[in-house]
């Protein structure tokens, strides 16, 4: 990745390619029985597009991808297993994307962890809509 951002900051083209295995079983979305509930609501993943949508970044901002935080053993494996079941339900999928964003835990008041996304870095390179 820093070859590749180096190239770029070159002036050389680069072209990013995602594979898509269509061989391989996807368990639906609508298997789940909150989604049977409210098929209106929770319609499934969008389906990919070409461009879905534009952010407007500061100029010459480059890709961000902080290093994970350190946590506790236990905490790294309830995070395996949310990412596994919104993976195997079908709420989210795999990203190579070169951007990210590190995630951390809240407990919640009944002793649960919630799943948090620190995109405070990420928002300070973007322009925000008027």
């Amino acid at each position: 990745a820093l070859q590749a951002r180096t190239l770029l900051s070159h002036g050389c083209e680069g072209f990013l390619a995602t594979i898509h295995d269509t061989t391989s079983d996807v368990p639906s979305i609508h298997e789940q029985p909150i989604v049977s509930e409210f098929p209106d609501e929770l319609p499934g993943i969008p389906p990919v597009r070409e461009v879905e949508f534009n952010i407007k970044l500061i100029s010459g901002s480059e890709p961000i991808s902080k290093a994970p935080y350190r946590i506790a053993p236990i905490e790294l494996k309830e995070l395996k297993d949310q990412l596994q079941e919104l993976l195997e339900r079908g709420f989210i999928r795999p990203s190579v994307s070169p951007w990210g964003a590190p995630v951390l835990f809240v407990k919640k008041k009944d002793g649960s962890m919630r799943l948090c996304i620190d995109y405070r870095e990420l928002n300070k390179i973007t322009i925000q809509n008027r």
